[in-house]
């Protein structure tokens, strides 16, 4: 079977971390052939959604120059493909939506991981608005006296983040008694133009954000992201450290609410987030984390997700 990746230059991706890395390397694995291509190469002919790609080899290795070799591009319709990974990072921009509805012109020709539809749908921050019994107190707006009332309702402070934010970009913490409490609510709502989600700060977020990864629903491991000190987010890339975790009762129920939702927008591969027993973040556009819960666990995390996406396209009919 074919297999396109769309993803952001190979040159740039961080090989020690990255879930696309993963999943290309189990891709070649089990024997298919890996393509891949960049947002920009995808284009429609008529009714057929296209792609300029490249036959592509992965290898494990340090560096990208050292794990991949493309060959020369060629210009297919994604029904050559037997599955489509959508792995190019957000921002959930107007390219990106404009990539999503060029997706939609290859639903049922190809296995869409994930479906277009959803990754327009439900942004990674609102979508856990759906679930209000697993969230902390949680409001979205512009308003800057708002914010301000917000953060008084709250007890010991509140977290700001950008509606279409990603991988910690902009997430700022205020305490109450913040000198610097007008200056980032301004900073935020960029003077009020701009909506922002704020929520509750949760104490339990200094022992870690668990990064849940499910496929077609299921959980198959979990890593729990640990802040440096001195530091309020816990993303890998800004030195969060990444230990070793268990899922727990009540992450098993936040689970199995959102699991109907996500296989009603076809979205495959996801990244729940959880603070204490608290539901944060769906990350739907490129979760992370297949790396670390291999390293971690003992585990091939990769391994299911092509395992699932090999029997969808089996049920569409398309050959192995």
């Amino acid at each position: 079977m074919r297999i396109l990746f769309i993803v952001d230059e190979l040159s740039k991706l961080e090989l020690s971390g990255d879930t696309s890395y993963a999943l290309m390397l189990e891709t070649v694995t089990r024997g298919h052939e890996l393509w891949t291509c960049q947002v920009g190469h995808l284009g429609l002919e008529g009714n057929d959604a296209v792609a300029s790609a490249r036959l592509t080899t992965a290898v494990l290795a340090n560096t990208p120059a050292e794990a991949f070799s493309c060959g020369e591009r060629e210009t297919h319709s994604l029904s050559f493909f037997g599955a489509v990974f959508m792995r190019a990072d957000p921002p959930l921009n107007v390219e990106y939506l404009q990539a999503t509805w060029i997706l939609d012109h290859g639903r049922g020709k190809t296995v869409l991981v994930n479906d277009p539809r959803g990754l327009r749908e439900h942004n990674e921050h609102l979508s856990i608005l759906s679930f209000p019994e697993f969230i902390p107190p949680t409001i979205v707006t512009r308003s800057e006296s708002r914010l301000r009332e917000f953060l008084g309702e709250q007890d010991g402070g509140i977290i700001l983040k950008p509606v279409d934010g990603f991988g910690g970009l902009g997430i700022f913490l205020i305490r109450d008694g913040d000198p610097n409490t007008s200056s980032i609510i301004e900073t935020s709502t960029q003077g009020g133009q701009v909506w922002t989600m704020a929520q509750r700060y949760l104490p339990d977020a200094k022992l870690g954000d668990k990064r849940i990864i499910l496929v077609d629903g299921d959980p198959i491991g979990a890593v729990l992201r640990v802040p440096p000190e001195g530091e309020a987010r816990d993303n890998l890339h800004v030195g969060g450290r990444a230990d070793k975790t268990e899922l727990t009762s009540r992450e098993l129920e936040i689970i199995a609410a959102v699991k109907p939702v996500l296989r009603e927008y076809g979205q495959i591969l996801v990244g729940l987030d959880v603070i204490g027993d608290t539901l944060t973040e769906i990350n739907i556009t490129s979760p992370t984390g297949i790396r670390h819960i291999s390293r971690l666990d003992g585990i091939n995390a990769a391994a299911p997700v092509l395992a699932c996406v090999e029997g969808k396209a089996k049920a569409l009919g398309i050959a192995s």
